[in-house]
């Protein structure tokens, strides 16, 4: 229906250009005002044919110029509307299809493992997906999630992130998000709350004048440390 509506709108502007490029109209004003030069005729019949001849170019001014408006004014509605988002579907397939592809083959794998309830292949296989794509922090998350939730290990699920954020290094909020987890495992798994305060004293510290540091400080704050 968008298309129909679109093609009729172009049918209409393709119409008017062609009526506007093969007008006559002031081919023959002008061949009138030469006639009436030529014969000698009366001044007012000539000035009646020079002004028809002006306003007439002057109205092909204004329809020429209310053309090209609707003209552009089309182009720039299907080229926002369909072309652009095309575009950028594109662009966005051209950055993430390669990490979606590492998604999907190297933790693939690991998943299966964890549905099945093997949680060590699980987590070897998550492992092994950390190795093929270093700076994703899925991998290390979900096998911390895996000692904590599965094989109630918090301990093993600390030394996981410890080793993650000691082994790269992060963005941001990869790094606040990996610190945020350890602080959080400190305090509600070991009930050992001084270590998880050192953790978010350490984001507060690494990472000032960001929301990390706003939201470690308001959890040290509802923890009555500051």
């Amino acid at each position: 229906m968008k298309w129909l509506i679109y093609l009729l709108l172009a049918a209409g502007l393709g119409f008017g250009w062609f009526k506007f490029m093969s007008d006559g109209k002031a081919h023959a004003l002008e061949k009138r005002i030469e006639q009436i030069q030529n014969s000698g005729g009366e001044d007012e019949d000539l000035a009646k044919a020079k002004a028809d001849l002006t306003g007439h170019k002057n109205e092909r001014t204004f329809t020429g110029i209310l053309l090209a408006f609707v003209s552009a004014g089309l182009v720039g509605v299907v080229f926002v509307i369909d072309v652009l988002p095309a575009i950028a579907q594109r662009m966005t397939h051209a950055v993430y299809d390669s990490a979606e592809e590492v998604e999907q083959d190297a933790l693939h794998d690991a998943r299966s493992k964890l549905a099945q309830g093997d949680y060590a292949g699980a987590i070897e296989a998550f492992q092994r997906a950390a190795a093929e794509d270093p700076m994703n922090r899925v991998p290390w998350v979900e096998i911390a999630k895996i000692y904590r939730e599965h094989l109630e290990d918090p301990a093993s699920a600390i030394t996981t992130l410890r080793t993650a954020l000691e082994g790269q290094e992060w963005e941001i909020n990869d790094a606040s998000y990996l610190m945020f987890r350890v602080a959080e495992l400190y305090d509600e798994d070991c009930q050992d709350r001084a270590s998880a305060t050192v953790i978010l004293q350490q984001v507060i510290d690494q990472f000032p004048e960001t929301r990390h540091a706003a939201n470690a400080r308001h959890r040290l704050h509802e923890w009555g440390v500051i």
